[in-house]
């Protein structure tokens, strides 16, 4: 039986909230905030493979030793889990691979607290999962909360997929720079693939109705709503015509 992690767990959910101040005045120097004050740097596409295959390899290290062990933790919960790899499988392999960085760099040091962040959240919700505690302990696919789970999660993940080719469609081969994305939630936010990952997460923490997965979802507004904030402004202040009535994150909201 693994350890009680609760405790942790709140604490863990208490730093995301601590952090939010620091994050609206601080953003992360990678992508278009990237700068060379914060140390060394590595190549932006190996580092973004690294830290995100930490959280696909995290989830699965528990779920693998209770495979074979010879407790299988039932249908659901490896649902869940592959879900939560099919997002990362495309984190880690398709999207680095499709974005045009050119020579682009991040601070090795932003990759690392990345893969810290990947690391807790994938080991947590890899010991829930595997130990079956979803829903209460009775995880049943007959159940309001893994219906409407499901459908938020598979909502969040086609708003961030329909914005990443958006995003991506913008540059063309040997291009590097940036231009104002427009159509579909382009129009009402600056940041629609934000918006689609928070919709993403709620959703799975919806379906799992456990603690790690809240705790994912707390860290994933705390992290992408000041980034958003960021980037809004970033938009602002380069293109003289960026259009007036785009929020950053909420549609009509913020």
């Amino acid at each position: 039986m693994a350890p009680d992690i609760s405790e942790a767990l709140y604490v863990w959910i208490a730093l995301a909230l601590l952090l939010i101040p620091l994050q609206l005045f601080v953003t992360a120097p990678y992508g278009r905030h990237t700068s060379a004050r914060w140390g060394p740097t590595l190549p932006n596409k190996a580092a973004w493979m690294t830290m995100e295959m930490v959280a696909l390899l995290a989830l699965w290290i528990p779920l693998v030793f209770w495979l074979m062990a010879g407790n299988p933790p039932g249908p659901l919960p490896l649902f869940a889990a592959g879900i939560w790899t099919l997002h990362y499988v495309y984190r880690a392999l398709v999207y680095p691979l499709r974005i045009r960085t050119g020579a682009k760099r991040m601070p090795a040091v932003i990759m690392l607290f990345a893969m810290f962040f990947n690391g807790v959240n994938g080991m947590a919700n890899g010991v829930y999962i595997a130990q079956g505690q979803l829903q209460g302990g009775s995880p049943a696919w007959i159940d309001p909360r893994t219906i409407v789970g499901l459908l938020i999660f598979s909502l969040g993940w086609y708003l961030n997929m329909r914005a990443d080719n958006v995003l991506l469609g913008l540059r063309k081969p040997h291009q590097t720079g940036y231009s104002i994305p427009r159509g579909g939630l382009f129009e009402w936010v600056s940041c629609p693939n934000f918006f689609g990952e928070i919709v993403q997460w709620c959703g799975f923490a919806i379906l799992c109705w456990n603690l790690p997965s809240v705790a994912f979802a707390v860290w994933t507004v705390a992290n992408l709503v000041p980034r958003a904030l960021a980037h809004h402004r970033w938009y602002r202040n380069t293109f003289a015509d960026y259009p007036t009535r785009r929020k950053a994150i909420f549609p009509g909201l913020l």
